[in-house]
């Protein structure tokens, strides 16, 4: 995901929200499919699919403007090998809990992704914690574990474990971000990626594998094509308007994630379920308004 850029919010406001809303609503449909194949195919190949898909896209993205050759010669190959890594293990660890939870719970619970930066900046890059952080991340934490209802809530404690793990992961992705030197341009960044996700998970399919259909893959080629779209549509918001602006936006996701799994598979979420959703989108807010995140959504 090419990095928000801070341009006045006065330029563009009504475009660059449209551009973010669109974006939301393809990251929605992306984890919609993702769910639909996750039950049927394991986690590990629908994440190769995924990425193989992207690869195209990726490499056509980072061909623009200047050689890839270029490119590759100042790439901070450490940093972007640990960054790549942590965020496939956070589409994975998603993907892996996806069947276990109604699709809105799961989506919101992977958003606590921006509380656990928080708790982890402190340690990891020696940012300060402000009081205000805390106590937003401690909202939040407490809106999780309303979703997740320890002690009765949830039939299995699988979805919600690899869902949380997928979160932690999901903010090691970001702060890695933060360490990967500013010379390392965005298209790099998601071709890197996709190409060692794509190797990876293709590395893990004789562990487990089922073969596809060619409905399954048509399914897996479009998820492929939504999360392009999606970041695309992301970039040129973030570009034109400034995040902190835009940051409310972002989790409209989680809305549309709610209505596709009640439409596709009768999903309801109860009040204490839409309590705990409402206290971590709300904090994630709070905490993305005082800061200016890395990156948006990444399933």
């Amino acid at each position: 995901m090419p990095p928000i850029a801070t341009a006045s919010v006065r330029t563009v406001p009504l475009r660059s929200i449209a551009f973010v809303l669109a974006s939301m609503f393809c990251f929605a449909v992306v984890d919609a499919l993702g769910k639909f194949v996750a039950l049927a195919y394991p986690a590990n190949e629908v994440t190769f699919f995924r990425m193989l898909f992207g690869l195209v896209p990726a490499l056509a993205l980072c061909m623009r403007g200047k050689p890839l050759r270029k490119r590759l010669g100042s790439m901070d190959v450490r940093g972007q090998t640990i960054r790549a890594v942590t965020l496939l293990g956070a589409s994975a660890l998603f993907f892996a809990g996806l069947p276990y939870l109604p699709l809105g719970e799961a989506v919101s619970i992977a958003y606590s992704e921006t509380l656990l930066v928080i708790v982890l900046a402190p340690l990891l890059l020696k940012e300060p914690l402000a009081a205000r952080d805390a106590l937003a991340a401690l909202v939040g934490f407490a809106g999780v574990l309303l979703v997740v209802r320890p002690g009765g809530g949830q039939s299995s404690w699988l979805g919600p474990v690899l869902l949380l793990c997928s979160a932690l992961c999901g903010a090691l992705s970001i702060i890695q971000i933060k360490r990967i030197h500013a010379r390392d341009d965005s298209a790099l960044t998601v071709l890197f990626f996709t190409s060692v996700g794509t190797v990876v998970m293709g590395a893990s399919l004789p562990f487990a594998w089922r073969a596809p259909t060619l409905e399954g893959l048509a399914v897996m080629a479009l998820l492929g094509a939504f999360a392009t779209v999606a970041q695309y549509l992301m970039t040129v918001a973030f570009r034109e308007a400034d995040a902190s602006v835009l940051a409310p936006y972002n989790y409209t996701s989680v809305a549309w994630a709610a209505l596709f799994g009640y439409v596709a598979w009768g999903e309801a979420i109860g009040a204490v379920s839409l309590a705990g959703i409402a206290l971590i989108v709300g904090s994630s807010i709070a905490v993305a308004i005082r800061r200016r995140p890395p990156e948006g959504p990444q399933f």
